[in-house]
């Protein structure tokens, strides 16, 4: 039995589901007795399959551009890389800890993994060749190992959406039972139901109450009594994962009476703290007089990190716009033969710290859109301070497309090149939408908005308005480079499959 403090919406939780349930990618299997599920053990081949073809490839592209395929005394020693490399970058992932199932599944701190594996691979090297003095090769360790490190990372991630494409059908899950106050089980229910890719199934729920009395209503999960039989629902139900929301009728004593009851069923137990969603990776358990107390640091919004951070963003948008130009100069062409008027549209928008700035899009509405406006009003499906129709008679039939594959948005690496936005951030608001803006929504402005970010990779359009702001601050408060990475990876998947894109 696991206990895990995470938060159930963004951290993956650490997976050891119940004996004998039924799993499966591909054919169905049952699990043996105190084993993982057939699902996992498959899942588990794959990246480690892929983390040895990772080996392989970057021992082969290294020898190839070092040696040009020729074999002689010198170059003989480096064939063998294609034993060596795949094993040892096998052996240095372990000892990263990259295959520990709390790090897999969801979440950036599997890639962390594998970057903290290149590095300390390629200091080993450089230190056991300095006090050797060995005649290594430079060039062939500069491009074995981040190219092992790049092929591994695109390759799990891949593995990872295979695992979120099986759990959208419902498969690959975990059973929960979720125990706290009633709002709070049924807004995580929401939650969870929208982020399929966690895997977690609500099957069942403890309230104080014997039965709900409210949110719970509108939901079909059922209620198995109060929190004193928590045991009996999990058995009840045949649960693999237990998730204890915050509510003060459950003490540390009521939580440790909890997990000895569940430990010897290999169940898992998960305490979803309200301050780890705000904080994330921020928050650290450090003993003060014998007892452990939470601690809780600042975010970190400058520093090196920031400047690392703007020079990817300069350096990311110069190469985009020179690799799109030709898609860009299409799409301009495009939009000056359908319909009369310019080809970009300029807006002001917010930025960091209120400051305001022109945005730059592909015009994708008629010229005579913001007159039209008022006329349509009535018609607005969001239900926050912004505008959206799925049908918008403004938009020209060019601008459909565009918007389609978010192509209208490209012209924004002007702005990024710039240093107006960032690759990765929160939405770039409207003057009108921060004047509506209550208190906690103004530390979206704390960064520079993105061109995507967590809110474009889980729904765009579709999400309430809560929601995405829910997100915006959820990136604020947990942000780094990898957190960007996996963004932008899941950003080309959210443009090739469309969904909210209006």
């Amino acid at each position: 039995m696991t206990v895990v403090a995470a938060s159930a919406a963004f951290e993956g939780a650490h997976e050891t589901p119940a004996r004998g349930r039924v799993y499966s990618i591909g054919p169905q299997a049952t699990r043996p007795y105190g084993g993982p599920p057939a699902w996992q053990r498959k899942y588990f081949a794959g990246i480690i399959g892929s983390d040895i073809a990772a080996g392989l490839l970057g021992a082969g592209l290294a020898f190839f551009f070092r040696f040009g395929g020729h074999l002689d005394q010198h170059s003989r020693v480096y064939a063998l890389a294609f034993i060596a490399l795949p094993a040892v970058w096998i052996g240095a992932m372990g000892l990263s800890r990259a295959f520990e199932k709390r790090y897999l599944f969801v979440g950036t701190e599997e890639y962390q993994r594998i970057v903290h594996a290149a590095v300390a691979l390629t200091a080993a090297v450089a230190i056991v060749s300095y006090g050797l003095e060995l005649p290594t090769s430079r060039v062939f360790v500069l491009i074995a190992i981040p190219t092992a490190a790049s092929c591994s990372i695109v390759a799990r991630f891949a593995w990872r959406k295979f695992l979120h494409r099986m759990r959208r059908g419902g498969r690959c899950m975990k059973r929960v039972v979720l125990v706290g106050h009633e709002s709070s089980v049924a807004a995580l229910i929401v939650q969870l139901r929208r982020e399929h890719y966690h895997g977690l199934k609500v099957v069942a729920a403890c309230l104080p109450t014997e039965r709900p009395q409210g949110a719970l209503l509108d939901f079909d999960t059922r209620v198995r009594g109060s929190f004193d039989r928590i045991a009996e629902a999990v058995a009840a139900e045949r649960a693999d994962t237990v998730i204890v929301l915050s509510c003060p009728e459950i003490d540390g004593v009521s939580l440790r009476r909890l997990a000895w009851k569940l430990e010897r069923s290999e169940v898992d137990l998960i305490v979803a703290s309200a301050l780890v969603d705000v904080a994330g990776d921020r928050t650290t358990v450090r003993p003060v007089d014998g007892l452990p107390m939470l601690h809780l640091d600042h975010a970190r919004l400058t520093g090196c990190r920031r400047l690392a951070k703007e020079a990817v963003d300069r350096i990311g948008a110069a190469l985009l716009l020179l690799a799109l130009s030709p898609l860009l100069l299409s799409a301009a062409f495009l939009i000056r033969c359908s319909s009369s008027g310019p080809a970009l549209f300029r807006q002001e928008r917010i930025g960091k710290d209120g400051q305001p700035f022109t945005i730059w899009k592909f015009r994708t509405m008629h010229m005579d859109a913001e007159r039209r406006l008022a006329d349509l009003e009535h018609l607005n499906e969001s239900d926050g301070v912004l505008f959206k129709m799925k049908d918008d008679p403004r938009i020209t039939k060019v601008g459909k497309y565009l918007r389609r594959f978010s192509i209208d948005e490209f012209p924004q690496l002007v702005n990024v090149l710039r240093g107006d936005m960032s690759l990765v951030g929160p939405r770039p608001p409207l003057a009108i939408e921060v004047a509506a803006y209550e208190s906690d929504m103004r530390r979206r402005l704390a960064v520079k908005p993105g061109m995507t970010g967590l809110w474009q990779v889980s729904g765009r359009s579709d999400l309430p308005w809560e929601e995405a702001v829910r997100l915006d601050l959820r990136y604020v408060e947990h942000w780094n480079l990898s957190l960007d990475f996996v963004i932008l990876l899941r950003t080309v998947t959210a443009i090739l499959r469309p969904q909210g894109a209006y």
